[in-house]
């Protein structure tokens, strides 16, 4: 007969805690293989040992129940190419999640010790951007929208450019976008071509003047872009230069060009207005 462990001496193998194992228990994750009827003891067979460590990994992890229930489940199942799938998509979809969680944290960190480091100082220039045609879509972004509006604005922009754009996509975003939740946005791709026949109906032509900015190219990551936008701030107001409605972003590398956040580079430039300044695009 295989030998079998009460729940405190599978406690002391595994160093779960006998609340845990319950707690396993009354979620369907590692079911002792035998309760007894009458006096409700929990029993275990030492081939349990090694999947209780796995879902205690799992757990230390923070993989949600429900995955980690279905994870078991594809494994315990008769091994078929389906549950393998479905198996590693799970433990797939959860390394990803924690290595994004790892990045921001990291990302945290490294802006932390920049802005505990009184010499840290972050590059900022003035500079006159020149005047662009582009094709853009303008909108009224209301408060608490999320990005969606970004994505259906750039779906839209990338219907009416068909050929690789000329320049890199930008974006010039009312100040009450960033302080109140919604404002102005105008998402632009510089264009050579007239506008299509069959454009989105929200795309349409439009010349930026050439316009003075302070400005600033952020590395990385958006995690930290508030650092950089303060960098602007502090450079505009420490030489009084007056500062209009908007400011611009420029995605020189984005997402849309690699996946790897570490390479993207974004122009910030923060408008400043000089005598005679252009009204934003409206």
């Amino acid at each position: 007969m295989a030998r079998r462990l009460t729940i405190g001496e599978f406690s002391r193998i595994t160093h779960l805690s006998i609340r845990m194992l319950r707690r396993y228990h009354d979620q369907d994750l590692l079911v002792p293989t035998e309760v007894d009827g009458a006096s409700g003891y929990r029993y275990y067979s030492p081939a349990q040992i090694r999947p209780a460590l796995t879902i205690k990994r799992f757990r230390d992890l923070d993989l949600p129940v429900a995955d980690l229930r279905l994870l078991l489940e594809a494994g315990a199942d008769d091994g078929s190419e389906e549950n393998r799938r479905a198996a590693r998509d799970v433990v797939a979809g959860h390394v990803r999640r924690l290595e994004d969680r790892i990045g921001r944290t990291q990302r945290a960190v490294d802006a932390l010790r920049e802005l505990l480091d009184p010499a840290a100082e972050r590059a900022v220039g003035l500079e006159i951007l020149p005047a662009q045609r582009v094709l853009a879509v303008s909108l009224d972004v209301p408060g608490g929208a999320g990005l969606g509006w970004y994505d259906e604005a750039m779906r839209d922009l990338d219907a009416a450019t068909p050929q690789r754009p000329v320049g890199p996509p930008g974006g010039q975003y009312a100040h009450e976008l960033f302080t109140e939740g919604g404002g102005r946005a105008t998402l632009y791709v510089p264009a050579e071509a007239p506008l299509p026949r069959g454009a989105p109906g929200t795309v349409r032509e439009l010349r930026l003047a050439e316009r003075t900015a302070a400005v600033a190219v952020h590395a990385g990551a958006h995690d930290d872009l508030d650092l950089t936008y303060a960098a602007l701030g502090a450079f505009v107001t420490e030489r009084g230069l007056s500062s209009r409605d908007f400011v611009e972003e420029v995605y020189l590398v984005g997402p849309r060009d690699t996946d790897r956040p570490g390479d993207w580079r974004t122009l910030v430039a923060w408008l400043t207005a000089p005598e005679g300044g252009v009204p934003a695009p409206s």
